[in-house]
């Protein structure tokens, strides 16, 4: 088979192998991690955090640490923390000129970016970290299960345990970045999600079968419109990025002439260029109003009610309209730090380039950033209506919660994404070897 012969073609490349081991030892790691509990917790008395983590935001929350959160482990912050702090740090990139300083310096600036980022992470865990801790006990454990009791010594510890946990998971992913395949901290997140697939169907199983609703008959059937809601996605992503070619042709929105033997090449943009990196970021920012909403100051207070009530319920209507805003909004905030325009028309003045009708400089740069805002528009809507779709399924269908995060929305749309990117990585060092790719059939150039 044409597929089994491109997995051949891989192992044969040394260093895309070396790297496909490293990222697979790496990820094996971090699920043995999430397997570890805290020090002074009794694993076996878990049962009630489980059970409360199964559904909601904490449902999420565990699917995104690929079930850390409800085993208590050493990993229980995940990766979240570190999203949390490159959120911030992009934001501050706008208003603080010393950030903005540090944008334009290029690969010197950018690690100045990345260590502030990961100080920045140690100072959310440290904040994060005793508020994980004390909320035990009202999350399930019962006060038997603190072997040590809830002295200093326990949550100084764990606190230590929790924020190393963090930090470590922090450097696998960029680990996998340098030196495996494909973007590392969207992996961890992708196999944390995938981890907790098991688990969710068999409970969307027992409820079916076991409690007489629907029985095998809507099994089947969901398990159907699931394979279709990937394949459809998958589809979708790419159909996205090829009609972004074919329309930045048609326009000449991409396009530009340069006075080299009459040739024409063209710029790559694309309807969405920030991946799925908006939906982790808006799933982040979405934690923040119930957590807030149910703090002792807040909870009893009309404002904190309403919070609570109407944003830990992830599959509620107002929780969703937010949660679609952010998507759209981050769209184009990624897309606009990571697309920079007045870069590319500096670069096309420079190497003689022109857009057809348009003037070098800042008229060029003025006017890819108004291509830039029209096709992300229907990107930023996509992404936007598929990360809202587990709503539908739940009210339509009747889906447990956990299952339902997997037709579609944040856990469908990160697979999807994280896959096909890592797919073209692997792509990309097959055709350099002149060896068929994964994700497009031609004839084996080699020799």
């Amino acid at each position: 088979m044409k597929f089994i012969e491109t997995l051949k073609n891989v192992w044969k490349i040394t260093e895309l192998k070396d790297r496909i081991i490293l990222t697979l030892g790496m990820l094996l790691v971090y699920r043995f991690g999430a397997q570890v509990v805290l020090p002074g917790i009794d694993a076996a008395q878990l049962g009630g955090l489980q059970d409360t983590a199964e559904g909601g935001l904490l449902g999420l929350l565990n699917a995104f640490t690929g079930g850390a959160f409800a085993n208590a482990s050493v990993f229980a912050l995940g990766i979240m923390p570190y999203i949390s702090a490159s959120i911030v740090v992009q934001l501050m990139g706008i208003a603080i000129p010393y950030l903005q300083k540090l944008q334009k310096e290029g690969a010197s600036g950018q690690k100045k970016i990345t260590q502030i980022t990961r100080w920045l992470t140690i100072a959310i865990c440290l904040v994060q970290a005793p508020g994980y801790l004390v909320s035990l006990p009202s999350l399930g454990i019962p006060q038997e299960a603190f072997l040590l009791g809830q002295g200093g010594l326990f949550y100084f510890s764990s606190i230590v345990i929790l924020v190393t946990g963090c930090i470590f998971a922090m450097w696998l992913g960029e680990k996998i970045t340098d030196k495996g395949i494909g973007n590392g901290i969207s992996i961890l997140i992708m196999v944390g999600i995938i981890a907790t697939l098991p688990v969710s169907f068999v409970q969307e199983y027992a409820a079916r079968v076991t409690e007489s609703n629907g029985g095998l008959i809507m099994i089947l059937i969901e398990l159907v419109i699931w394979m279709l809601i990937i394949l459809a996605s998958v589809l979708l992503v790419m159909a996205v990025r090829k009609i972004a070619v074919q329309y930045a042709r048609r326009t000449a929105s991409g396009g530009y002439e340069k006075n080299v033997f009459g040739s024409r090449q063209y710029i790559p943009l694309k309807l969405n260029a920030s991946g799925v990196m908006p939906i982790i970021f808006a799933q982040a920012i979405m934690f923040v109003p119930g957590l807030i909403g149910g703090m002792d100051f807040m909870k009893d207070s009309t404002a904190g009610q309403w919070m609570v009530t109407n944003f830990q319920d992830m599959f509620g209507l107002w929780y969703n309209i937010v949660f679609a805003l952010l998507i759209i909004v981050f769209t184009y905030f990624y897309t606009a730090i990571t697309v920079p325009t007045n870069k590319m028309a500096d670069d096309l003045k420079r190497s003689g380039g022109f857009i057809p009708g348009i003037r070098p400089g800042t008229e060029t740069s003025e006017y890819l950033d108004k291509i830039m805002s029209q096709i992300t528009l229907p990107g930023s809507i996509f992404l936007a209506l598929i990360a809202v779709f587990p709503a539908f399924i739940v009210k339509l269908m009747d889906v447990q919660p956990g299952w339902a995060l997997f037709f579609g929305g944040t856990s469908l749309l990160i697979m999807v994404g994280v896959a096909i990117d890592t797919m073209q990585q692997v792509n990309s060092y097959l055709l350099n070897k002149h060896y068929d790719g994964l994700m497009k059939t031609g004839k084996n150039r080699k020799g």
